[in-house]
C-alpha cells in the first residue's frame, strides 16, 4: 500500500513539473486576441485618438439629478454625439479590415461587440429623453460588461485609444 501511495505521489509531482516546464518554456505566449497586421492596428489607434478628442470636447460636468428634465434631454443629445464618434470609426474599420485572415475574423467579431455597445449607449440616451435616469447598463458577455471584452481586445493589440470610453460609467 505504501508503495502505491509513493508511486501515485511521484507520478502526480512529475506531471505537475512537466506541466509547468511546458507552460514556462514551450507554450505560446502570444495573446489569442492578437492579429498580425500591426499597420492596421497603428492606423486604428490613430483614428480612435481622433474620436477620443472629439468626445472630450463634448464633456459636460453638470450633475444631472439636480437640474431637471431639460438637462436629461441635453445629456441624451450629448451622449448621442459622443456615440456618433464611436460609430463612425466602427463603420470605417468595417470598410477596411486587417490584411491577415485572423485579423479579418477577430476584428470583425470585435466590431460586432462594439455595435452591441453602441446600441446600449443609444438605449440609454433614449431612456434619458423620456425622463428615465437610471445608471448606464451594458450588455453582459459571460458575466462581464461588454466594454470589458472590447477593452481587452484593444489592449492586446496596442490600441489603447480604441477602448470604450467610460463617460457613462461615472
Amino acid at each position: 500500500m505504501r508503495y502505491i501511495l509513493r508511486t501515485f505521489l511521484a507520478t502526480t509531482i512529475a506531471l505537475i513539473v512537466v506541466m509547468w516546464v511546458y507552460a514556462l518554456f514551450f507554450a505560446s505566449k502570444e495573446s489569442i486576441n492578437k492579429f498580425e497586421d500591426r499597420n492596421w492596428a497603428a492606423k486604428a489607434q490613430a483614428r480612435c485618438l481622433v474620436a477620443r478628442q472629439q468626445r472630450q470636447q463634448l464633456s459636460d460636468y453638470r450633475i444631472v439629478n439636480e437640474q431637471g428634465f431639460d438637462i436629461l434631454k441635453e445629456r441624451a443629445n450629448l451622449i448621442d454625439q459622443a456615440t456618433d464618434t464611436i460609430e463612425r470609426f466602427v463603420l470605417e474599420f468595417r470598410a477596411s479590415l486587417p490584411s491577415d485572415p485572423k485579423g479579418t475574423e477577430i476584428v470583425g467579431l470585435w466590431l460586432d461587440d462594439y455595435e452591441i455597445y453602441i446600441a446600449d449607449r443609444r438605449d440609454f440616451a433614449n431612456d434619458l429623453r423620456v425622463g428615465i435616469n437610471n445608471q448606464f447598463a451594458e450588455t453582459p458577455i459571460d458575466g462581464l460588461p461588454i466594454s470589458e471584452k472590447i477593452a481587452t481586445f484593444a489592449a492586446d493589440n496596442e490600441m489603447s485609444f480604441c477602448k470604450p470610453p467610460i463617460d457613462l460609467s461615472i
